[in-house]
């Protein structure tokens, strides 16, 4: 199943800037949790890593991601940082989301 994302800038973020992006549907994670269950509260070194590669792409350039974990206190809800590649051109962006090389669909961003 393809993940689902969402990302809910405070601000207009800016080529560099690191982001967060909440998405569903990234699959098991490592160590594993049981389908149905919430992520644990989050202990530094103890997060719930995905466990299939992840990748952002950006106006068609790949971002830098940082983590992909799972969101603590939530079921299916993971937290995805990366940053917004330099060079992104201002205005409306087109961020993808893969996950195990299978495409979500796609979200527009504002970028300054």
């Amino acid at each position: 199943m393809p993940a689902t994302s969402r990302l809910s800038p405070r601000r207009t973020p800016f080529p560099g800037e690191w982001l967060i992006l909440s998405a569903t549907g990234l699959g098991p994670t490592r160590p594993r949790i049981d389908p149905g269950k919430p992520f644990p509260r989050w202990v530094s070194g103890k997060e719930h890593l995905v466990n299939s590669p992840v990748e952002v792409i950006v106006n068609g350039k790949a971002a830098q991601v940082i983590s992909a974990i799972g969101w603590p206190g939530q079921t299916n809800v993971y937290r995805v940082d990366f940053r917004v590649p330099e060079g992104t051109a201002a205005g409306t962006a087109t961020l993808g989301l893969s996950v195990a090389w299978i495409d979500g669909p796609e979200v527009k961003i504002p970028v300054r």
